[in-house]
């Protein structure tokens, strides 16, 4: 048993010098988005889903058609790629998604109610957990 401490003891050492696991580098999806306040906290509008929408990753939420989702940012759109807004699902049948926040393409919903102009343009960031 005591031989063993002391193998313990190295393996921790190493894994805290070389982390085993690295976090999933996923590419920008723009460089800047439109919000209401600096840090894009406040509510721009209310939109409601046209159709489904399955997230592709962990950046993404799902909707559901006639599902309402409160709209916090919109991210200017980049050359050729598709448009879309950071949200979350609202509404007592979605209790369990509520305060999920994540984008989804603004092509798949309509607006329903503008809250406020969404006139700030801000930087988007990535944070990196680990460079590799």
């Amino acid at each position: 048993m005591t031989q063993r401490v002391p193998l313990v003891v190295l393996l921790l050492c190493l894994g805290l010098m070389c982390p085993l696991v690295n976090g999933i580098f996923m590419d920008k999806l723009a460089s800047k988005k439109l919000c209401a306040d600096d840090d894009c906290v406040y509510t721009i509008s209310l939109a409601r889903a046209e159709e489904d929408y399955n997230a592709s990753d962990c950046r993404f939420i799902n909707i559901k058609k006639g599902q309402l989702i409160y709209v916090y940012s919109k991210l200017v759109k980049e050359k050729d790629s598709e448009e879309f807004w950071a949200g979350s699902v609202y509404g007592e049948q979605y209790e369990d998604h509520m305060g999920t926040v994540g984008y989804f393409p603004s092509s798949l919903v309509s607006e329903q109610h503008v809250y406020q102009e969404a006139n700030k343009t801000v930087p988007t960031t990535v944070r990196n957990l680990q460079k590799p």
